[in-house]
């Protein structure tokens, strides 16, 4: 096995807790002791980039250096981001939205779109997998829809709005509905354009960043799964209490099946999708 060294990089190890504290502050992600090393593995090019001796360095670059730190801090995002995503996934749950949770919406929101939040969205399949869903039970026949997809990895908004696909992406989608919503060509498959055209946006926004995403969270659905496991708690309350003050109701907030909000809020119910479950904001 091999262990994290910085000594080997040519840095001194001095700072990273610092910096990982910082980090934590920032984006909400959490490296505990078991991922420090990976923690400093994943920055330490970054350091090296600079030509800094220490990430000590680093962290003074990215907490007081107002000129340099916004594009830095894109840089740290994207190397910490995990971009494991892929078609069809968790779908039981979406498909528990399209059912289930979008006919309790509409009685209420009978005169406006319908909005939904994907975030993080990554590279794009989540909300494109929304936009197939939602076609297939025939919603965009029946109300204004507007699905938007936002992450805090600029690289990962980048490569969904280009929407050039690999196999890998794919290893859950039924083979009929790649045929019927992607085109194949040169070793890589795109959305045709009328599923293109179903997400109305693309955004890089900071789960953190309270401003942006209160105005992103005036929805009745938020789709944010598979992000709170790399938060700290007490980031992840700060997230939801930020859903919870601004999302309307009734309010649906899907989360990942490996995660919950139980013993986190008491501002969201759990409720039964008879597969897969939500939290709901009445």
């Amino acid at each position: 096995m091999t262990f994290f060294a910085p000594e080997n990089l040519g840095l001194q190890p001095t700072g990273l807790a610092l910096l990982r504290d910082l980090v934590h502050e920032h984006t909400g992600l959490f490296y505990d002791e078991s991922k420090f090393e990976m923690f400093g593995d994943r920055l330490a090019p970054l350091v090296i980039e600079r030509r800094f001796r220490s990430f000590l360095d680093f962290y003074y670059l990215l907490k007081y250096d107002e000129r340099e730190a916004p594009s830095e801090w894109r840089k740290v995002v994207d190397a910490l981001s995990v971009p494991e995503t892929y078609f069809w996934r968790e779908i039981e749950q979406l498909r528990g939205l399209a059912c289930r949770l979008l006919p309790e919406i509409v009685k209420v929101q009978r005169h406006q779109p319908i909005r939904i939040w994907s975030v993080p969205c990554a590279t794009g399949e989540e909300p494109l997998t929304i936009a197939m869903v939602l076609e297939e039970t025939g919603w965009f026949d029946r109300v204004p829809i507007e699905i938007h997809g936002s992450d805090g990895s600029a690289a990962a908004i980048a490569k969904a709005t280009v929407g050039k696909y690999r196999d890998r992406s794919f290893r859950a989608l039924p083979a009929d509905l790649r045929e019927k919503y992607f085109v194949s060509e040169n070793g890589t498959s795109m959305p045709v354009p009328a599923l293109q055209r179903r997400v109305t946006s693309w955004s890089v926004v900071n789960l953190l960043d309270i401003p942006t995403v209160a105005t992103y969270a005036a929805c009745p659905v938020i789709v944010c799964r598979n992000a709170f496991i790399y938060f700290s708690p007490q980031s992840v309350k700060k997230v939801v209490e930020v859903f919870a003050d601004h999302m309307l109701a009734p309010g649906y907030l899907l989360v990942g099946a490996s995660e919950s909000l139980l013993n986190m809020t008491d501002r969201f119910a759990l409720e039964d999708l008879d597969h897969a479950f939500a939290y709901v904001k009445r």
